[in-house]
């Protein structure tokens, strides 16, 4: 009879424990890795005002000889950077030329004014063949705009511009972001 009990036990402790199995459910589970990538950039908008813009100072009486001239065009660059950059001017030649006439470069001023978005320290510079800072430290950003002033004083006007024959001298400005 214990025997009987014994197994009598056993088997129910098997119907109990075969029963009480939950069958195993069929589901899978993938991670995948999400990467942005990113590359630093810096450009000079194509709407840039500056770009293949003109300049103009017009010189047409005695008044214009003795005055200073000056020029601002509000957001002359529009730039993206995202980093902080320089932003740098020369011009292309040591002279601005008509035909075989020719006016030094270093007549005109080339200023950063206060006025655009984009944050850096603004600077003055007199045109040269050299790369100058017009702007250092600038901040990074998305459709940051400069105003530029161009200058010619009264003096330059009088002593280099007086007496030099008619025509319209040019010469290529080059505006150049560099990040840092």
């Amino acid at each position: 009879m214990k025997n009987q009990i014994i197994i009598a036990a056993l088997s129910l402790g098997a119907i109990a424990l075969g029963t009480s199995q939950v069958p195993a459910q069929n589901s899978g589970q993938v991670n995948t890795s999400v990467n942005i990538i990113l590359a630093d950039i810096i450009s000079i908008d194509a709407g840039t005002v500056a770009s293949q813009g003109a300049v103009d100072f017009n010189y047409v009486n005695t008044t214009d000889y003795n005055s200073s001239k000056n020029v601002t065009v509000p957001n002359s660059l529009v730039i993206i950077s995202s980093k902080n950059f320089d932003v740098k001017v020369k011009s292309e030649g040591a002279n601005f030329v008509s035909g075989a006439n020719v006016i030094p470069v270093d007549i005109l001023k080339v200023k950063a004014i206060p006025g655009g978005s984009l944050m850096g320290t603004l600077n003055e510079v007199t045109l040269s063949t050299a790369d100058q800072m017009l702007v250092s430290n600038a901040s990074s950003g998305a459709k940051q705009s400069l105003n530029i002033a161009y200058s010619i004083s009264a003096e330059k006007a009088s002593k280099v511009l007086l007496g030099k024959p008619a025509g319209t001298y040019t010469q290529t400005v080059t505006y150049t972001a560099t990040a840092l």
